[in-house]
C-alpha cells in the first residue's frame, strides 16, 4: 500500500509594508499640493495681519497680544507691527526651555503678521463714525477667523505665542484652557497698563473668534482640533477640565 506524501508546510510570507503617506502621490502632484500649502499660509498669516490693522484703526479694543503690542509700541514709538515681530521673536526664544519645535508657519508668523499689520494701517483710514468704526472692528474679527482657519490648516506649525500656551500647558500638566486664561490675562493687563486699548473690540474677539475660527477650519478641511489651533478654539472633552 503507498505512503501518502505529506504536503509540504506553507510557507510564510513577510506583512506588507505600509506605504508612507503621500509616497503613491505622484512628485508633480507632490509639488502642486506642496505649493498650494504655502500659498494658503502665507495668504492666512497676510490676512491675519490686515485683519489686526482693521481692528487697531477701528479704535475700540483688541485682542490680548495687540494690546500688549500697542501699549509697548505707545512707549518705545515704534509702530505696533514692528512691535508684533519683536514680540514674536522673543516668545518663539522663550520656546527653548519648553522643547517646543517651530515649523515654517511658525517662523513666517513673527514677521508676515506684523508687516501686513503695518501695511494695512497705512492704507485704510481710521474711520471717525461710531457706526463705521463698529463695521470695521466686525469686519476684522471675521477676516481674523478666515485667517486663522487658513493658516492652521496647512499643518505647518503654529504661531509662536499659540506654541507657548500649548508647550507649558504640557511642561506644567496643566489644562490648555487654564493656561491659555492665565496667560492672555496677563498679557492684556500689562498691555493695558502700558496704554493699549481695551473695549468692547476686545470682549467681542473674546466671544467670537472661537466659533469663527472653528467654522473656517471646518471648511478648509479640519475636523479634530489639534493643539496649535487650541488658544483660539473653545475646548470640549478631556483638555476642557
Amino acid at each position: 500500500m503507498p505512503v501518502p506524501t505529506p504536503m509540504p508546510s506553507p510557507v510564510p510570507q513577510p506583512l506588507p509594508v505600509p506605504a508612507e503617506p503621500g509616497a503613491d502621490v505622484p512628485p508633480r502632484r507632490a509639488a502642486l499640493r506642496w505649493s498650494r500649502r504655502l500659498i494658503q499660509l502665507y495668504v492666512g498669516l497676510a490676512l491675519y495681519g490686515v485683519s489686526g490693522g482693521l481692528q487697531v484703526q477701528a479704535n475700540l479694543g483688541l485682542d490680548p497680544w495687540d494690546v500688549l503690542h500697542q501699549g509697548v509700541a505707545s512707549r518705545v514709538h515704534l509702530s505696533i507691527g514692528v512691535v508684533s515681530i519683536i514680540v514674536g521673536a522673543l516668545v518663539l526664544l522663550a520656546w527653548i526651555p519648553i522643547r517646543q519645535r517651530p515649523g515654517l508657519g511658525t517662523v513666517s508668523n513673527v514677521f508676515m503678521v506684523g508687516f501686513a499689520m503695518n501695511v494695512t494701517i497705512a492704507v485704510v483710514p481710521a474711520p471717525d463714525a461710531f457706526a463705521a468704526r463698529f463695521a470695521l472692528l466686525l469686519g476684522g474679527i471675521l477676516l481674523c477667523g478666515l485667517a486663522t482657519g487658513m493658516y492652521i490648516s496647512v499643518g505647518l506649525g503654529p504661531g509662536p505665542r499659540d506654541g507657548l500656551m500649548t508647550g507649558w500647558s504640557a511642561r506644567l500638566g496643566l489644562s490648555i484652557r487654564l493656561t491659555r486664561t492665565v496667560l492672555e490675562l496677563t498679557v492684556l493687563a500689562s498691555g493695558w497698563a502700558l496704554g493699549g486699548t481695551v473695549g468692547v473690540g476686545t470682549v467681542l474677539f473674546a466671544v467670537l473668534i472661537g466659533p469663527l475660527a472653528q467654522l473656517f477650519l471646518r471648511a478648509f478641511g479640519v475636523r479634530r482640533v489639534e493643539p496649535a489651533a487650541a488658544s483660539v478654539l473653545p475646548l470640549q472633552g478631556p483638555e476642557a477640565q
